[in-house]
């Protein structure tokens, strides 16, 4: 009787610890029980995720692990110099990257890359300090293919104190929750200015993930996998049931600038959702001076084009699984949709035959500009320079 105690107790115990075991291999999203993570995306959408995992958006942040981190951290092109007594040198220690500040030779301090923001223009990377994010003081520049101050950094003293804050993580993550040290977390407005964030590291979920761009997706993905029969979309929004506003608020939540009122933290928005309930803009409806960075919706709507359409939207030119394809040649068929009998004046015809402005209208019509927001310097330099990037207002440009 006692041996059949102890075997019964072995056995409980044994279906308790691979019960407790299952639970821990189970994919707990830090956004709740709604989501399920991007990976259980691949199942039906192999070919979407595959091109999602290349493109810039999923890679708008992401752990600063090696192969994550653009620039160089040998001798060749390593060092910033800011005078003749003091220089910054990206060095690689053990398995970590830092930036390693120096001053008359000896090291005054060191900060860890730990989260990379950007990788198809540029990178700027920040590190861990009492619970909340810091931006370093130099990012890589692709179009340099070197290292400069970064954004707003001057370029005569570095430091290290720029608080990088949880709305700043609104676009360039799918997730990262914080809470206010001096106050009851129920009551903490994260708008407020005087709100001191303390972010949770286990919350981030790095770059734009399937799920922030579509809504969470746990019920629907289990609905399908239970059910592979069936092809209309269930248990999410679905993109093609959208009208035009929902689907270009659907990229503003990001592609709109950052200088309005903020309502509601732009983490909550779900597809489909009023987007003015969450953004407002503060401009004067007269004022057309966007910045290219980051404005692109704005810009857009500027145009032409945009006013008299009533179809054209963000996803006309754009796959957003995908990066921005550099043939540009893609983009004039899209224009040549619609402006097929346009013809170009004589002016315009002495620049460039008629076959090759055809297959060239985005060079023309939407040009590179300056960026007022980016400006860098580079190493022993006193010369700002601005990033440069193709405008989204469609128009007629005056020839160079």
């Amino acid at each position: 009787m006692k041996k059949n105690r102890i075997l019964f107790t072995f056995l409980v115990l044994a279906v308790f610890f691979s019960s407790c075991n299952n639970k821990s291999d189970e994919y707990i999203d830090p956004r709740g029980p709604d989501y399920a993570g991007s990976e259980s995306c691949i199942q039906c959408h192999q070919t979407q995720y595959d091109m999602a995992l290349k493109s810039a958006h999923f890679k708008a942040t992401a752990p600063a692990i090696s192969g994550n981190v653009l620039g160089d951290f040998d001798e060749k092109n390593h060092t910033f110099i800011y005078d003749k007594d003091t220089k910054i040198v990206m060095e690689k220690r053990n398995d970590s990257l830092y930036q390693v500040l120096y001053k008359n030779g000896k090291e005054v301090e060191a900060h860890r890359f730990e989260i990379v923001f950007g990788t198809k223009h540029a990178q700027t990377s920040v590190y861990w300090r009492d619970n909340n994010t810091y931006e370093l003081p130099l990012s890589y520049y692709n179009a340099i293919n070197s290292w400069a101050t970064s954004p707003g950094f001057p370029a005569d003293k570095p430091y290290f104190d720029r608080k990088v804050v949880r709305d700043c993580y609104a676009c360039h993550s799918s997730n990262i929750s914080s809470r206010n040290v001096n106050q009851n977390p129920d009551e903490v407005n994260f708008l407020s200015a005087e709100v001191e964030d303390v972010i949770d590291k286990k919350t981030i979920v790095y770059g734009i993930d399937c799920e922030r761009c579509h809504g969470p997706a746990k019920k629907h993905a289990e609905f399908h996998l239970k059910n592979p029969h069936v092809k209309v979309a269930n248990s999410i929004v679905s993109y093609k049931t959208l009208n035009r506003q929902q689907k270009l608020d659907a990229c503003a939540l990001c592609h709109s600038g950052n200088d309005g009122m903020k309502m509601k933290s732009r983490f909550d928005y779900k597809l489909g959702d009023n987007l003015s309930e969450f953004y407002r803009s503060t401009r004067n409806p007269n004022d057309t001076t966007f910045d290219v960075h980051g404005n692109q919706f704005r810009l857009m709507s500027q145009s032409k084009c945009f006013i008299k359409s009533e179809k054209m939207d963000c996803i006309t030119c754009h796959n957003p699984h995908e990066n921005a394809s550099k043939n540009l040649a893609s983009y004039s068929k899209i224009c040549m949709s619609c402006h097929q009998g346009l013809k170009h004046n004589a002016t315009t015809l002495k620049t460039m035959s008629g076959s090759l402005l055809a297959n060239n209208c985005v060079e023309c019509h939407m040009p590179k500009k300056m960026s007022n927001a980016i400006k860098f310097q580079i190493s022993n330099s006193k010369e700002m320079s601005n990033y440069i990037l193709r405008t989204h207002k469609i128009g007629i440009y005056p020839a160079k």
